[in-house]
């Protein structure tokens, strides 16, 4: 039986993510040659070769990609173990890491948060709002231990807690529209006014643009409190969400232009996070606490009784454009 060691794995694995032998080793913060030797000790137990060197770049072999495939199953629990050693070794975290994203109802969520982190002051809370798909990136990046957003609950790496529904309406102050607001407000119409969207906090590429009229001027902000500051005074339209605008479209400082093409849409806001990931004690209760008061939550996103053209509709398969 080869007797393999987990450096052997990781060097090989970081050389087949890598390409190369320098930048795996540079990955590892090992030398050069160390990666090399171990890769090859690897080859050596196993009776088969594993990597082609011969091109710029250092391809996996069929076994090579074969047995990688596996040794990627493997890494991953003995992080996941060694992950939970600590923990174990620690007793109870000292900090955990919640992002908050901007379909969020922040007074709520920041009010329960700072209930449970009263009674757990030993634990520090770090606290980030991130936009769009930011707060999917800081939880698969390992930067975020929970997240309070909209996911894709079809991905087996997650589990989540329901919060509520959260409608966002397009809307626009009176008088915005050089013409009258009515159900068939078409994107044709919309296009010579300026819309107002939220920029996605992703560190990747350019992020995604949901809900857009193509070739239409747009201002971007940074979170949906300024972006209703701006659509109330005047200077654009957009989508927003309704917990964030019952005053005013009650007393009529916002309408909405919701109809046939703009209908508005109806997101899922869950508290998130990793099932293929260990969790602590602290992270745990604070888990338990929040299926406790989630009730609480959907009651304050319940919209109240409105009368309209139309409601929005709810997502199901295709992501809307915000």
């Amino acid at each position: 039986m080869a007797q393999f060691t987990l450096n052997e794995l990781q060097c090989f694995d970081a050389v087949v993510q890598a390409g190369a032998f320098q930048a795996a080793a540079t990955r590892l913060h090992r030398s050069h040659p160390a990666v090399f030797a171990a890769v090859a000790k690897l080859e050596q137990q196993l009776g088969v070769q594993l990597l082609d060197r011969s091109g710029y770049r250092v391809q996996p072999t069929e076994a090579g990609r074969s047995l990688h495939r596996r040794v990627q199953g493997l890494l991953q629990l003995a992080e996941d173990v060694g992950t939970h050693a600590r923990q174990l070794a620690m007793g109870e975290e000292t900090q955990l890491r919640v992002v908050l994203g901007d379909l969020c109802p922040r007074p709520a969520l920041l009010g329960l948060l700072s209930t449970f982190f009263a009674r757990f002051r030993q634990t520090r809370l770090h606290l980030h709002f991130e936009a769009v798909t930011g707060p999917w990136e800081r939880l698969f990046d390992d930067e975020a231990d929970l997240i309070v957003h909209r996911i894709d609950k079809s991905d087996e790496r997650l589990e989540w807690i329901d919060l509520g529904k959260v409608t966002l309406i397009p809307v626009a102050a009176p008088g915005f529209l050089p013409f009258p607001v009515t159900a068939t407000i078409a994107p044709a119409q919309m296009r010579d006014l300026t819309q107002c969207v939220i920029r996605d906090t992703t560190r990747r590429g350019p992020g995604e643009s949901h809900y857009i009229v193509d070739g239409a001027h747009q201002c971007t902000v940074a979170d949906h409190t300024m972006k209703k500051e701006l659509i109330v005074q005047g200077m654009a339209w957009g989508h927003l969400p309704r917990f964030l605008i019952e005053d005013e479209l009650r007393d009529g400082r916002l309408v909405s232009l919701a109809g046939r093409h703009y209908p508005g849409v109806v997101e899922d806001l869950v508290v998130a996070r990793r099932a293929d990931r260990p969790h602590g004690p602290i992270a745990s209760r604070l888990w338990s606490y929040l299926q406790e008061q989630a009730p609480s939550v959907r009651s304050q996103l319940a919209p109240a009784p409105t009368r309209g053209r139309s409601e929005p509709r709810s997502r199901r398969r295709v992501k809307p454009r915000r």
